[in-house]
């Protein structure tokens, strides 16, 4: 992550979304806004030979199914009461803007240089950012995890759900354990959905 770049792997990770939407079938994820955050990009979806390769494919069940993994987990724990969902590494997911749950916050985590992007990308993409989401730009390596959600409003004496998939190979040991640390400090009842992939680089 360059201080004032977007980080490419997020919009490879999306873009792989967006074609598990118009490749695969049957879908094990349901996400209707990934071809519009994409972008001018998944007009070549559909003839992309590359996209059709085992190689891809492999690829794109993985991430899909760890992104309805996390999203299944989190049905489970707002059926429990909890009502905030932290998305660490946010990236240009999408679950912010079609939230299905009345009374959950939910909070991006990011660079600053992401999210700014990913701003962009919604404004072209005609995608409001609702009041249930708030951006909290965080930079693992230099900055606490704490402080940035304190920032954005999150509540420490409630519970929370956290999605952390893909990010941790890109961090320090310290920053990683930082973090897990942070996730454990919180009321009982919160959890967090790590996965790590042992796939090549998205």
């Amino acid at each position: 992550m360059h201080e004032d770049k977007p980080s490419k792997t997020a919009f490879r990770v999306a873009l792989r979304r967006a074609a598990h939407q118009v490749l695969d079938a049957p879908r094990v994820f349901e996400d209707p806004l990934a071809l519009a955050i994409v972008g001018a990009e998944s007009e070549a979806l559909r003839s992309d030979s590359k996209s059709r390769s085992r190689m891809s494919r492999v690829l794109r069940a993985f991430l899909v199914v760890r992104s309805r993994y996390a999203e299944d987990g989190l049905a489970r724990a707002v059926e429990s009461g909890t009502r905030q969902y932290v998305v660490l590494g946010a990236g240009l997911d999408t679950f912010a803007y079609r939230n299905p749950y009345p009374g959950l916050r939910v909070f991006e985590v990011d660079h600053s240089a992401t999210q700014g992007w990913k701003r962009r990308r919604l404004e072209a993409a005609g995608i409001s950012i609702p009041e249930s989401m708030m951006f909290a730009p965080v930079d693992f390596e230099s900055q606490t995890l704490a402080d940035g959600l304190a920032l954005a409003g999150f509540q420490m004496d409630q519970k929370a759900f956290f999605s952390w998939l893909g990010v941790v190979p890109y961090l320090t040991r310290s920053a990683v354990m930082e973090t897990f640390r942070f996730a454990g400090s919180l009321p009982a009842g919160s959890e967090i959905v790590s996965i790590t992939p042992s796939l090549p680089n998205p």
